[in-house]
């Protein structure tokens, strides 16, 4: 008989605060940027518990709706002080924050897409990102947005937009459970 063992079983992750976040990673504008607004919400599990452990990562248009990104089919803009782009780890308290400006509208079809922030959600338990969006509560435009419309039950579709707050506006992510956030299989 020889004397081997059961290797430990392991978990992957979260390895989310090892070289992912960075300092300023939740300013997607700089500071002082006019119209510049503050975006926070908060990480709930299933059980209604804040998510401590997640990284919550967006990634928008600039104010007139134009990607300083190769992929842009009008053309790459760069914009003076705006990223586009924040990764944001939540607190102990599940707790996220943002510092970034609405965005323009986006080419769609026939049409356009209402302001929206693309959004990726990594946390335990997940061995790929979940991806949502927020939209805008005081956007006229979600009424036509297509998004939006492709979500029949208007119940489900409220889990996608941020509410106006004093600061800015916010956005809680529920990862299940009754008010789940709408995600996309991509």
């Amino acid at each position: 008989m020889s004397d081997q063992r059961t290797t430990p079983s392991q978990t992957v992750g979260p390895f989310f605060a090892i070289g992912l976040p960075w300092e300023d990673g939740h300013l997607v504008v700089d500071e002082g940027t006019p119209g510049a607004f503050d975006l926070v919400g908060e990480v709930f599990d299933g059980a209604g518990d804040p998510v401590p452990d997640a990284l919550i990562e967006v990634w928008q248009a600039d104010p007139d709706g134009r990607f300083d990104h190769p992929d842009d089919p009008r053309g790459a803009v760069a914009r003076p002080g705006f990223r586009g782009f924040g990764r944001c780890p939540t607190d102990e308290g599940g707790r996220f924050r943002f510092r970034t400006a609405k965005p323009g509208p986006l080419p769609w079809e026939d049409g356009e897409q209402a302001p929206h922030l693309n959004v990726s959600v990594f946390c335990r338990g997940l061995l790929v990102r979940l991806v949502t969006r927020i939209y805008f509560a005081d956007e006229p435009a979600n009424a036509d947005d297509p998004v939006l419309a492709s979500i029949r039950d208007p119940e489900r579709r409220r889990t996608l937009v941020a509410e106006p707050t004093p600061f800015g506006y916010r956005f809680d992510i529920h990862l299940q459970g009754d008010d789940e956030t709408v995600f996309f299989d991509l």
